[in-house]
């Protein structure tokens, strides 16, 4: 789910989807991205398809597996129901910077994943959320790693080189 799109030398990212109304007052469901989910409490604005013009996010609670927006210049059911299907947009450039050692989902995505010895393992093509830690999935032309995010197996990032260094744990080559 997750893609940037550039516009105007600003980069866009993909988080959810607006998957229906809820219900009088303009309210929205949006399913967002797994990598995602805690992106609205950092945030205060999103962009819907083609992220040419912001809505001002006026509040956001969970529900039943989604998130209930209420957005700025959306009052009723039926212009929530315009948005039906819309893509979730967020500015990368409203994200706040992270603390040393610690990435946003679409900095990885993408990544070379080498082992220490030199061995290309595949690209960096998910994140999965857990309740410990989060998983990367390494895609090969031949297989799929899922790599656990913890420091004995994450040994480097180097986001300007693109690449991610790993230690394989035993039982998962």
């Amino acid at each position: 789910m997750l893609l940037i799109v550039a516009k105007s030398r600003r980069k866009f990212l993909v988080v959810g989807r607006v998957s229906r109304p809820h219900g009088i007052v303009g309210e929205i469901k949006v399913q967002l991205s797994s990598a995602y989910e805690g992106v609205l409490d950092v945030i205060e604005r999103i962009y819907l398809n083609d992220a040419g013009h912001p809505y001002r996010i006026l509040s956001h609670r969970a529900h039943q597996g989604g998130v209930l927006l209420r957005l700025e210049r959306i009052a009723t059911r039926d212009a929530a129901e315009a948005l039906r299907g819309a893509r979730v947009l967020i500015d990368t450039g409203d994200l706040p910077a992270l603390p040393s050692g610690e990435y946003y989902a679409h900095q990885l995505i993408g990544l070379r994943v080498a082992s220490e010895s030199g061995e290309v393992l595949g690209t960096l093509s998910e994140v999965l959320r857990t309740g410990s830690n989060d998983v990367y999935v390494v895609k090969a032309a031949d297989r799929e790693l899922l790599l656990p995010a913890i420091e004995s197996v994450i040994r480097a990032i180097d986001l300007d080189a693109g690449t991610m260094t790993v230690t394989v744990p035993e039982g998962l080559n």
